[in-house]
């Protein structure tokens, strides 16, 4: 009772407090401008669409400013602000941290930067551990939920997440730090040529929080993560501009293994990216070349038994987009890319793995706007996987405006590609490795709707049903495709109401999820619902002047578990986590303090993995 009257409280302060402040023009520059320097907008590019195709895509967007007005300092701080989206980390920031979109598993969820996927193929099944990625040097993010295959490519049966790294003319300097010894620091800056510029960020995190395991007074648990981002582009002509993005990341992380208050156990995971690309852009087409290179480089230190962990991708991708006249638009493009890589395990659990696959995929749309008012879409993609053969996703979708409202439905098929593990690993236990895997596939049907009251008033609702064949199980010390015919199926309905105001603004969502087993039970770890809201409010003060108050709410749902110790199925109870950051602008800089989970809830997810309680964080932006 005592934690809702609190939460009541803060919201009743946020309405009602008298602002005569007038709400910020919703169509002012992102940056600030410099001389001869233009006001920049980050504009999505999306693989294998057209003018027509692209409105037909779901996606949940948030900017470099929405960022920091949540006060994120890790991807996680964000999706979990996505319906739809469920997360489990193994511990406090740093430790190893799982999605689940719409229901599917954590290995059904495609990571991309630029564009460009960056999935570490050295893990068993390919899933991209999101405890180690941070947010000082990143632009943007961009969620796209549900089947996405045909525009972003295999493993993207969930949806896809893609970190957008791009220059940036607001230099800045940012630090700040909380009473755990825990600090941030970013920083960027920008050279500007006559037709080109240089944009260089850097990024720190340390942190030194509670045990993963055991009780929260137990030995403390650091982290210290560094991130470069450089970002180089000319014009060769108002038409046609060359671009560099190199990304390098380092995560140290200590971690506890089985037993509890464990010392002695680190991680150290190193990523790179090298993108290289060229885009020409007309007023009716645009054409986009692209080369990429990403590297991982993990060591796990278990007291002096080190793990190893590698893999390397080369790639390069074309895309061509067109609008044919008034009511058609096409595009098309092919991407080729080689996977290879090799772990060694050498603890307790011995396991090996060494191996490569290619993949070669061809790709178009067609969009077609008839009466003005009428949308109809379709996406194909053929992809001749080294080893899994030659599979098709595709994608039909059609979207009716009637003015304030619209009216759409998708179905859309797609896969995932078995891992090298899964293809050529070996371990202990006797598992070897199966070449004759298939991959995963899945169908996704889907309705739709965005109304829009007024100006100030906008709701979005998205129902799906889904599911998934085929699937990878580990069968008799083998991977192998499920052949009993039976399926995993996922069903939800997503929503999202955006409310403006004069000096307010409310974003209210949630989500509604079941998620079955072949047997029909419950999937782990996915609540059946979860809620929560962002409430942005300008305040003036007679002491302190116009404030800047942002509130976060997350309501994370009862949903069942594996109990840490005994591996019993145990479910366990909700959560309910409040942030409030305020922020204060005082000449060139910004003044801010964040509160974190107000309510000091001691909670563990998954079970037997200690979370944050109560943190408070100063910091300033220059």
């Amino acid at each position: 009772m005592i934690k809702i009257s609190i939460f009541i409280t803060l919201i009743t302060f946020l309405f009602n407090y008298n602002n005569p402040l007038l709400a910020a023009n919703l169509n002012e520059c992102k940056w600030q401008n410099r001389t001869n320097i233009p006001c920049v907008e980050i504009k999505k590019h999306i693989s294998n669409t057209s003018k027509f195709a692209k409105s037909n895509i779901n996606s949940v967007l948030f900017t470099k400013k929405e960022i920091e007005e949540i006060g994120a300092i890790d991807l996680i701080d964000i999706l979990k602000f996505v319906p739809g989206i469920n997360i489990t980390q193994s511990g406090p920031k740093g430790q190893q941290a799982s999605v689940f979109m719409n229901g599917t598993g954590s290995n059904h969820t495609l990571v991309m930067i630029n564009g460009i996927p960056i999935n570490d193929q050295s893990t068993t099944q390919g899933l991209h551990d999101f405890g180690v990625d941070f947010l000082q040097t990143v632009q943007q993010i961009e969620i796209y939920p549900g089947s996405s295959a045909v525009n972003f490519g295999a493993n993207s049966i969930g949806g896809v997440v893609n970190i957008i790294l791009t220059g940036d003319y607001k230099e800045s300097v940012s630090l700040s730090k909380d009473k755990n010894s825990g600090q941030e620091f970013s920083g960027n800056k920008t050279f500007v040529y006559d037709n080109s510029s240089l944009n260089v960020k850097i990024g720190n995190v340390k942190n030194k929080s509670i045990s993963a395991r055991g009780n929260v007074s137990n030995e403390k648990d650091a982290l210290n993560n560094y991130s470069t981002n450089i970002n180089y582009e000319k014009f060769i002509n108002d038409n046609v501009r060359i671009f560099n993005t190199t990304y390098l990341r380092q995560t140290k992380a200590e971690y506890d293994n089985s037993n509890v208050n464990q010392t002695g156990y680190e991680g150290d995971n190193k990523m790179g990216s090298l993108q290289f690309g060229l885009e020409k852009q007309l007023d009716s087409q645009k054409n986009n070349y692209i080369f990429y290179y990403n590297i991982y480089d993990r060591e796990y230190d278990e007291r002096g038994t080190i793990d190893t962990y590698k893999s390397q991708v080369l790639g390069l991708k074309y895309d061509i987009s067109r609008l044919v006249n008034q009511t058609i638009s096409f595009g098309a493009g092919s991407e080729y890319k080689y996977d290879w890589g090799s772990f060694n395990n050498k603890g307790s659990y011995e396991a090996s793995t060494k191996g490569n696959s290619d993949n070669l995929a061809i790709y178009g749309n067609l969009g077609f706007n008839f009466l003005q008012n009428s949308n109809i879409s379709f996406f194909a993609r053929s992809d001749k996987h080294k080893h899994a053969g030659k599979n098709n996703s595709y994608k039909l979708n059609f979207d009716q405006n009637f003015g304030s409202f619209n009216l759409g439905a998708s179905y859309m098929n797609s896969m995932r590609n078995p891992t090298l593990y899964e293809m050529f690993g070996t371990d202990n236990y006797g598992y070897s490795g199966n070449i004759n895997l298939k991959p995963e596939k899945s169908n996704t049907y889907e309705v739709y709707s965005n109304i829009i009251f007024n100006e100030n008033f906008n709701l979005s609702l998205r129902a799906f049903r889904a599911n998934i064949k085929d699937n990878i199980e580990y069968i008799d010390n083998k991977y192998q495709n499920d052949t009993d015919n039976i399926n995993l199926n996922q069903s939800g309905f997503n929503n999202q109401l955006k409310i403006k105001l004069k000096n307010k603004s409310i974003n209210l969502f949630s989500s509604f999820l079941s998620s079955k087993k072949e047997n029909n039970a419950d999937q782990l770890r996915r609540p059946e619902k979860n809620y929560g809201l962002i409430i942005k409010s300008k305040i003036t003060n007679n002491f302190f002047g116009d404030l800047d108050f942002n509130l976060m709410y997350n309501h994370y749902g009862k949903h069942f578990d594996t109990h840490s110790s005994n591996f019993s199925t145990i479910e366990l109870d909700s959560t309910d986590l409040i942030d409030l950051k305020v922020s204060k602008k005082l000449f060139n800089s910004n003044f801010f303090v964040k509160i974190s989970n107000i309510l000091n809830e001691n909670y563990q997810r998954p079970h037997g993995y200690n979370q944050d309680k109560r943190l408070i964080r100063f910091g300033i932006k220059y």
